[in-house]
């Protein structure tokens, strides 16, 4: 009678890589495109409430504060744009410039190839940042657009801009996972402090009849 032999294999279930994979994510990576569309939202809500604020200061009229909340919309989106394609345009080339070094002396091309496609976009980081500005400031343009009373008016900018400066703080604090209360704060009290200088400023000079 042949003997019977009972093998055991022993099978270990990676149990981390069910739970952990949420943990083992690398939210920096996040947090250059984070940066570009919070900081494009909250500079066009913050430039264009604040020259809206600014001209409402000194004018009553409605169709001169929507003028120059739109120019700044359109100069600042160009200016976004602009600056983030030159400034993400720059680092890519530092970053090639430093590739092609470590490269010639490992003699590895297909990594240096490898490594120019996970570079960032600068085309599409200045779309995103552009973008990011013209919606932070279409919501004062249409708070203000349909609004006769030149108080009500201005207060209808500054609640909104205030609570859409609460929603960036969130999204940014969501995105990055960084604590929520301390980002709202910081991007609230930083909004209230720009609109309160362009508004004190423009009333000062305007009084001044300078």
């Amino acid at each position: 009678m042949a003997a019977q032999n009972d093998v055991c294999i022993a099978v270990s279930v990676d149990k981390t890589g069910l739970h952990g994979h949420e943990e083992d994510f690398d939210y920096s990576q996040r947090g250059q495109w984070v940066r570009a569309a919070v900081l494009g939202a909250t500079d066009g809500l913050v430039t264009v409430a604040s020259l809206m604020i600014g001209v409402g200061a000194v004018k009553h009229d409605v169709r001169a504060m929507i003028l120059t909340g739109f120019a700044g919309l359109v100069a600042g989106a160009c200016s976004m744009a602009i600056g983030e394609f030159v400034s993400v345009y720059s680092q890519r080339d530092v970053e090639v410039a430093q590739m092609k070094r470590d490269n010639r002396i490992v003699g590895n091309n297909n990594q240096e190839i490898s490594e120019k496609e996970a570079l960032p976009n600068p085309i599409q980081a200045a779309a995103a940042s552009a973008f990011a500005f013209i919606l932070g400031a279409m919501m004062p343009l249409l708070a203000a657009a349909f609004i006769v009373d030149h108080k009500v008016r201005l207060g209808v900018v500054v609640a909104t801009v205030s609570l859409a400066l609460v929603v960036f703080g969130w999204i940014g604090s969501f995105l990055g996972r960084t604590p929520a209360m301390k980002s709202c704060f910081r991007i609230l009290v930083g909004g209230w402090m720009a609109m309160t200088i362009t508004f004190g400023l423009t009333k000062w000079i305007g009084s001044t009849a300078l």
